[in-house]
Order: structure tokens, then C-alpha cells, then sequence
């Protein structure tokens, strides 16, 4: 979610009417522009294909899907991305957060040890390698319970809570992976690297929280389709409920990693100009 180092920029500014934070110059980075293969905004079909950036919370796949599955009108938040932001960050946070700010900005240049194409490449490896693991394990699970027609959302909510762990499990090591490559590179991207782990450590464990009450949300579409097939039951719902639950489960996965693919493209980006 946090793919855009601006977003933490405007989420330090604080609300009691103080002088903002001034955001340098330098952090000021281009629109995400991740390499094609991975730009796929089109019909839910093309989810397992790979992911897009949002650029907005609101209209994030997930949310869209929830919205419409749970018959939920979303609409869009009036409170600005940084202000709902804000809520999420206490006063230890915020302090936390200036004092980061400060250390990074009066950091120095220093000699980089990494071979930006290699690392690049390798970092492309193992965002693919991660992300195609994940997603045959949801393809998988929902086609093997296609055809269960005596499953009760229990075992699909105990089945997501799983799929729910084994994301956290290969996406942690993989966003420190990059931050660790970031952190051997320029000024820039040390900068980017230390920041994200402070705002991984405040936000993570309310992301965490929010992504919970996903599995509980989808259980009214399920209680929702099998009412209104109670009288049919030769009706396939159980199937059409698993197509949906298979492509909310990829909707959740591309928001997980939004905070990788945000890393990745402010590195891409750097290494790109200073070819």
C-alpha cells in the first residue's frame, strides 16, 4: 500500500496546526512503471497474471471486489489519503517518524557496493518466484474445492486464514530483501530502504488487522448465494462462489505486495536514470 515514498512524506505532517515537514526535492519520484508483465488493469480475469499499482486506496481491486460481493456501497473516503493516515500513527509514531525523516534527509552520500542491473534482475527473480508460488497455491486450493458440495464457509475461511499466513510468511523476507538490496545502494535508496522499514513496523500490524476481516466479510456472499439457491440443489453456486473467493484471494495478495512493488519501482526508476 505504501508504494510511494510521497505518501509518507504528507502522512508526517502533523494536525495540530504546526509548521509541516518539508518535503525535499530529491524524494519527489515518478509515477510507478513497473516492467509490462506485470501491468495488467484489465478485467479480473487477468488478476493471476500479475499485478497493478493503485493509486488510490479507495480504488483498490480488493475493495471493489468486497463492495460488490457484500452488495456494500464504497464510496470514496472525504478525508485525504494522509489524514486517514493519520489515525493509524500515535504520538510515539509520529516522533518516530520525524526523527527518521531528519536522520535521512542530513544523511551523507555514500560509496554504493551493488551492481544496480544485477540487482535489479535478481530482485525481478525473486518478486516473480514469490508471487507465482503464491498464486498456483490459490489457484489450486479453490479448483480442488470447486466441486465440494457439502463445504460450509468454515473450511473456506480456515482454508484463507492459512493462505492469509503463507503470504505474510514469503512476502516479509521478500520486502526485506529489497530493502536490504536499497540499503547498499545510493543515498536515495538507503533513504527509501530505512524509511520503509520504520513504516512497515508502525502500519504493519493494523494492515495486518484490516486484511483479517476479509475472510469474515466474504462470508455474506456465501450465506447470501446459498439462500438464494436453497431450493435448487443442483444449482453449481459452490462454484461460482469459489471463482469469486479465488479471485478475491489474488485482489488480497496484489495489495500485500504493493509495498515491494513500490521499493522496486523507486529502484528501477533510479537505476534507469542514472544509465
Amino acid at each position: 500500500m505504501w508504494s510511494c515514498p510521497r505518501r509518507y512524506w504528507r502522512a508526517s505532517r502533523p494536525s495540530t496546526g504546526a509548521t509541516p515537514i518539508r518535503r525535499p526535492d530529491r524524494f519527489r519520484l515518478r509515477p510507478p512503471k513497473l516492467p509490462p508483465r506485470w501491468l495488467t488493469d484489465g478485467d479480473d480475469t487477468e488478476l493471476c497474471k500479475g499485478p497493478s499499482l493503485s493509486r488510490s486506496f479507495n480504488s483498490s481491486r480488493l475493495v471493489r471486489m468486497l463492495g460488490d460481493a457484500i452488495s456494500v456501497d464504497m464510496d470514496p473516503a472525504r478525508q485525504d489519503f494522509a489524514e486517514r493516515l493519520s489515525h493509524w500513527l500515535t504520538a510515539v509514531d509520529t516522533v518516530t517518524l520525524h526523527a527518521t525523516l531528519q536522520s535521512i534527509q542530513s544523511a551523507a552520500e555514500p560509496v554504493s557496493s551493488l551492481r544496480p542491473g544485477g540487482a535489479v534482475l535478481a530482485l525481478d527473480e525473486a518478486f516473480s518466484r514469490v508471487r507465482a508460488s503464491l498464486v498456483d497455491t490459490i489457484m489450486g486450493l479453490a479448483a480442488r474445492h470447486a466441486g465440494d458440495m457439502d463445504a460450509t464457509y468454515a473450511s473456506f475461511h480456515k482454508l484463507h486464514q492459512e493462505l492469509q499466513r503463507q503470504m505474510e510468511s514469503k512476502i516479509g523476507p521478500l520486502r526485506a530483501q529489497v530493502r536490504q538490496t536499497l540499503s547498499r545502494g545510493s543515498l536515495r535508496h538507503r533513504q527509501l530502504a530505512a524509511l520503509d522499514g520504520v513504516m512497515e513496523k508502525m502500519l504493519g500490524g493494523r494492515e495486518q488487522k484490516l486484511l483479517s476481516a476479509v475472510p469474515v466479510l466474504f462470508e455474506k456472499r456465501f450465506e447470501h448465494l446459498r439462500q438464494a439457491h436453497a431450493q435448487d440443489e443442483s444449482s453449481p453456486w459452490r462454484a461460482a462462489f469459489c471463482q469469486e473467493w479465488q479471485k478475491v484471494l489474488l485482489a488480497e495478495l496484489d495489495v500485500r505486495l504493493q509495498p515491494v512493488m513500490g521499493l522496486m519501482e523507486a529502484f528501477s526508476n533510479e537505476v534507469e536514470k542514472s544509465q
